[in-house]
């Protein structure tokens, strides 16, 4: 049980596809001008990254390597199809609402990319709570950014009028996005990393010259702060100091 609820907590909080690794910000970008336009297409990407994972994982074996990338497509489409039927059945204002951005879920890096780096290798439970997690994390990210521009841009939040200020209508349009997307980034990055200089023990620079998180703030200790951390070690006369002994060495073995 436990690894099913680190999938969702690493979906939500430690690679986070909007704020941490920054995937799909397409639609996150487009469709976010209201907090229940985030809502419908976080839940619509995430009932179609629940499916594709769970079909995906459970052929696994099945689909030739070769062909896995279009089939990986294939099934996709499939339940991107399902998905735009239905809202346009049952919730046809949400429809006309995200409109295009519906059926371009198909090109999603998000739903291809854990496709293929997760479900692809990994057992159908673990597969189906990775996309329960990838897609909760996508959506409470769009809300958020939804219900920030949509308070910020509208002065409303889910409809309700909020009469505190004067709303500035920049943040409902494209501008809008790109500053509440980088302030909330910010955020995230801070409550989860701190400010990314808690550590300056040589095992931690060696470690984030290497490191695979993209999201760490730590990654701010690269290649030339470990040089400095080297450099300092070396003795005052330099290299010198250091071949001295190895050449009087080899001259008392002639001897």
């Amino acid at each position: 049980m436990k690894a099913y609820m680190e999938r969702i907590y690493n979906g939500l909080i430690k690679e986070n596809p909007t704020f941490v690794l920054f995937l799909g910000i397409c639609p996150t970008l487009a469709v976010t001008t209201s907090a229940l336009n985030g809502v419908g297409m976080g839940l619509s990407t995430m009932a179609v990254l629940v499916m594709s994972n769970l079909l995906i994982s459970l052929l696994r074996k099945v689909i030739p390597s070769q062909v896995r990338m279009p089939a990986y497509i294939t099934i996709i489409a499939s339940f991107v199809t399902i998905v735009h039927l239905l809202l346009e059945a049952y919730v046809p204002s949400l429809y006309e609402s995200l409109g295009l951005y519906i059926p371009l879920i198909v090109v999603n890096c998000i739903i291809l990319g854990r496709a293929e780096a997760y479900a692809s290798s990994h057992s159908v439970g673990l597969s189906l709570f990775d996309g329960i997690g990838m897609g909760l994390g996508f959506t409470v990210a769009l809300t958020c950014i939804g219900a920030v521009r949509e308070l910020l841009g509208a002065g409303t939040v889910l409809g309700f009028t909020v009469p505190v200020y004067e709303p500035a209508t920049i943040f409902i349009l494209a501008p809008g996005a790109f500053f509440v997307l980088a302030a909330l980034a910010a955020v995230m990055n801070r409550v989860q990393h701190g400010n990314g200089r808690t550590s300056t023990t040589d095992s931690c620079l060696e470690g984030c010259e290497h490191c695979t998180n993209m999201g760490c703030g730590g990654r701010v200790f690269t290649r030339a702060a470990v040089s400095e951390t080297e450099e300092a070690d070396v003795p005052a006369g330099g290299a010198e100091e250091i071949e001295k002994p190895a050449a009087a060495e080899e001259k008392e073995g002639q001897e």
